[in-house]
């Protein structure tokens, strides 16, 4: 009888050989982005129309097929052609008619339509290579800075500078070897570079074809591995993908895709070479902290569960994610949920459950039809049941609903709404370790955590530890929203500072405006100003900075937006959320909301400011839970960074951005004016007056604020104040 990773082994090239055979032996694989944003952006459509055209003109060596986000929010849909030897091209905003247009001029004619790439969006439409300089701490130290300049001459020298880029990417976790280089589309990455080194690629490689052997790294590595097919290399080059390795690249929905690059055999070497202890200790010594928040050592969890003694005990994946701006869990569970699978069969060994629950709120359908498939594939293929792989080990998981409330993705709220009760926390301890669901041990982590646990078996501890800063390990995933050029999801290593987030993986403020703050850690976080932003992106730097890390919302917040709306956003969400059962959270957040909404409607009080950060004092230190504790930090943060504002408010009744209606009063200049009754015909009220070709009055006591005479005028003669 075969060994269990035989057997895996065996499964995987039988899964590989069926992808080469229905797939990759193709001319060309064309995929469609079909996550939750992307088929409500119309990917569907676009996959329905590229499928008809496959078949009216019977390409058999061409392959359609689904993949998850890969991350660029912006520009979805996305369409990615993959031809043999050539970089990927990947349309982004498709619609039915641009399908139309690629497909006669890339499918049927091999040329692609350079206009509608995300390369050509990006700057780099000319490039035939790219040469990605790692700008990791340790190649920073080896000169990587010159040396990319170098890249720059030498490349110059040889006349190739039409079609090929230089530019850094992130660390890439290589420290030993560095400084590293990748060139693609030959998926090719140097070690130990040197200025000799440099030269030799470029007359060697990008001259003459020839690769440099001798300085070609032959490690294997589950990360980035597939990151020329990102697209954009000034996006996802920054990014150093672990949680999302495969999110993009994989079809969710098939099995075999996840056995082609590596899928399960992390679980099969815990199970086959690892006592549950030793996988304990591997967690404990990557530094791997847990992502839904905390930032709890995931390590020293697993360990407390392991040790106590029980005839049952349960682990849970918590994916209830609720912050406004979040999709990090939603995206990862629809583009890899095997990922999540694999990790807390690992999980479930590693503290002695046989039993595992995902809790997803039912607002996520796609997410929840994808863990249903994965599920299920796992089951049939022996991974899950009993006798797991062959294995005298019995572990399965079930998915458990949600309803959407907010607290629910708090442990303890969680473990109730699971056993049927209404999702409330309890205080703490006994903790969820010792005594959680039907008060067993019960281990809770969320689903980025899930996802680096295979990482951390096959990669190694050591390797997974080279990332990040000395005290948060790894990379973290963002949702990256606001008034940032590039939103999306993105990941990067822990250290990596809010400034190269926001703009060299974010592109800056859109319409050239001004940054005026970045609020991270979702509806609990802080906003933090530009004299912040080379704060590095780890727990104990953000706190230290006033907010969080939080799950991984990061908002981005230009100069038209006012900052006391911002708190009173957030804290409506937040007091909207709680689930009551503790006096400073449900009765501190309304009195502090209430504030907030006179603030901003222009009947703020003298004393109103001291009185919400006496409030704010008092919930954070006596709620109950996590939600009560961090629901102020946005007022704490706005007022700590922008008082100026809240006094504009309160004492001017006025709001310097403009953004609330009860402050804003609309006046005509009468320079401007010509007379020419665009505004007057707008406004619902009639409140503006004045004959043809003589300047117009607004009538501030009748005026509604609803800014249409504002958009009417052409002559800039309608003024907000």
């Amino acid at each position: 009888m075969k060994k269990p990773m035989e057997r895996l082994r065996e499964l995987r090239r039988k899964a590989e050989q069926r992808l080469f055979e229905r797939k990759y032996q193709a001319r060309m694989r064309i995929t469609v982005g079909s996550a939750t944003c992307e088929n409500a952006a119309g990917a569907n459509e676009v996959y329905e129309r590229l499928s008809a055209l496959l078949k009216k003109h019977q390409l058999k060596d061409v392959v359609l097929s689904r993949v998850g986000c890969t991350g660029k929010c912006d520009m979805e849909p996305v369409v990615t052609i993959v031809s043999k030897s050539a970089i990927p091209s990947k349309y982004i905003h498709m619609k039915p008619d641009k399908v139309d247009r690629v497909f006669e001029s890339h499918v049927l004619g091999g040329k692609p339509v350079e206009e509608l790439t995300m390369r050509y969006a990006a700057g780099i439409h000319s490039a035939r290579q790219v040469i990605a300089v790692c700008g990791g701490a340790h190649c920073l130290k080896g000169d990587a800075i010159a040396l990319e300049d170098l890249f720059a001459q030498e490349v110059a020298k040889a006349g190739l500078s039409d079609h090929v880029t230089i530019t850094s990417s992130a660390c890439h976790g290589l420290c030993e070897c560095g400084p590293v280089a990748f060139v693609y589309p030959e998926n090719i990455l140097y070690q130990k570079l040197t200025p000799d080194v440099v030269k030799k690629i470029v007359t060697q490689h990008l001259t003459g074809g020839r690769p440099v052997a001798e300085n070609v790294w032959q490690g294997e590595r589950l990360t980035n591995r597939f990151f020329p097919i990102f697209g954009d290399v000034h996006f996802f080059g920054k990014q150093l993908r672990v949680t999302l390795r495969n999110c993009g690249i994989i079809d969710p929905e098939d099995l075999d895709e996840y056995l082609a690059v590596g899928g399960y055999e992390a679980a099969v070497k815990v199970l086959t070479e690892m006592a549950p202890l030793d996988v304990v200790n591997a967690v404990t010594k990557s530094g791997l902290r847990g992502r839904g928040g905390g930032g709890f050592p995931t390590g020293v969890k697993w360990n407390f569960a392991l040790s106590q003694k029980s005839d049952e005990k349960y682990i849970i994946c918590n994916a209830d994610e609720g912050d406004p701006g979040a999709f990090m869990d939603r995206s990862t569970i629809e583009g890899d949920p095997h990922t999540i699978v694999e990790g807390m069969i690992i999980g479930g060994y590693a503290i002695g459950s046989r039993q595992g629950y995902i809790y997803i709120r039912a607002e996520y359908p796609l997410a929840i039809q994808r863990l249903e498939i994965a599920i299920s594939a796992a089951r049939k293929a022996g991974f899950l049941g009993k006798k797991i792989f062959g294995t005298d080990w019995d572990f399965d998981i079930e998915i458990r609903l949600g309803a959407g409330a907010f607290v629910c993705g708090e442990e303890t709220a969680l473990i109730r709404s699971i056993e049927g009760e209404r999702g409330m926390p309890r205080p703490r301890p006994p903790y969820p370790a010792v005594k959680g669901l039907w008060g067993k041990p019960t281990v809770i982590n969320n689903v980025e955590t899930f996802a680096n646990i295979p990482v951390v078996i096959l990669d190694g501890p050591e390797w997974f530890s080279s990332l990040g800063t000395e005290k948060s390990k790894g990379t973290k995933v963002f949702a990256l929203a606001g008034k940032v050029a590039n939103t999306g999801l993105v990941e990067v290593p822990m250290g990596t500072t809010l400034r190269e987030v926001v703009y060299d993986v974010g592109g800056g403020i859109r319409n050239g405006k001004e940054f005026k703050a970045v609020q991270t850690g979702g509806p609990a976080g802080g906003c933090l100003p530009a004299s912040y932003l080379d704060t590095p992106v780890d727990y104990e730097s953000l706190a230290a900075a006033g907010s969080i890390m939080g799950s991984g919302g990061m908002i981005v917040i230009d100069e038209d937006s006012c900052m006391v709306d911002v708190a009173r956003f957030f804290l409506d969400f937040t007091q909207d959320e709680s689930c009551g059962k503790c006096t400073p959270c449900r009765e501190g957040t309304k009195r502090m909301l209430e504030i907030l909404k006179r603030i901003t409607e222009g009947k703020g009080q003298e004393g109103d400011i001291d009185k919400l950060l006496r409030l704010a004092d008092t919930v954070k230190r006596t709620s109950l839970c996590g939600l009560g504790q961090a629901a102020p930090n946005p007022v704490i943060s706005t007022i700590k960074h922008f008082r100026e504002e809240y006094e504009a408010h309160v004492r001017e009744k006025r709001c310097p951005a403009g953004v609330c209606a009860a402050l804003l009063c609309y006046v005509v200049d009468s320079v401007k004016c010509i007379g020419c009754g665009a505004c007057k015909r707008k406004c619902p009220v009639q409140c503006i007056t004045g004959k043809p070709k003589e300047a117009h009055v607004i009538d501030t006591t009748r005026c509604i604020k609803c800014g249409q005479c504002l958009e009417a005028c052409k002559f800039d003669a309608v003024i907000r104040k």
